[in-house]
């Protein structure tokens, strides 16, 4: 099976009587145009997007099938993250924590509260931003909110 489109949201397609399988892509892999995968149910999938996917990505809920009765949907599988907030009175330092962020490439999100931002897991990023004051860094596992996302761009980029 070859998928070579977005349809649409899961929430925006009828799936009344279909079977509905996820395939999980990672983060990192949101951006890619070619993949192989295995459904949760154990069906192999070929995923084969045009260049609108190097800029739209592969997001949670997305589908990307929808042919004789069944329906193959994005998941994206939580992963290691580091929730970033700002003590009280240390507001001002949002803007060095976005720039240190932004200055590794790492994708960057909003947090729950105000003044909270949550970055994707690194040794180096965590010991570079528990040694800002005033900010808290915490390791933790979560799914990534895409709507969420403040970065312009996902994908990994190299000089």
């Amino acid at each position: 099976m070859v998928c070579e489109k977005v349809i649409g949201k899961l929430k925006d397609v009828d799936i009344a009587g279909k079977t509905v399988e996820y395939v999980d892509i990672e983060w990192h892999e949101a951006f890619k145009k070619i993949h192989r995968k295995v459904t949760g149910q154990g069906r192999e999938v070929g995923i084969r997007m045009d260049d609108s996917i190097l800029t739209r990505g592969l997001f949670q809920d997305d589908v990307i099938y929808d042919a004789d009765g069944v329906v193959i949907v994005v998941n994206t599988p939580p992963c290691e993250v580091i929730e970033v907030s700002l003590a009280p009175g240390h507001e001002k330092y949002v803007a060095k924590v976005c720039y240190e962020i932004g200055n590794r490439h790492a994708p960057l999100f909003w947090g729950d509260k105000e003044n909270t931002f949550i970055t994707i897991y690194n040794e180096p990023m965590m010991a570079m931003l528990e040694k800002l004051h005033g900010v808290k860094a915490e390791k933790t596992v979560r799914k990534l909110d895409f709507d969420r996302r403040i970065s312009a761009a996902i994908h990994n980029h190299h000089h």
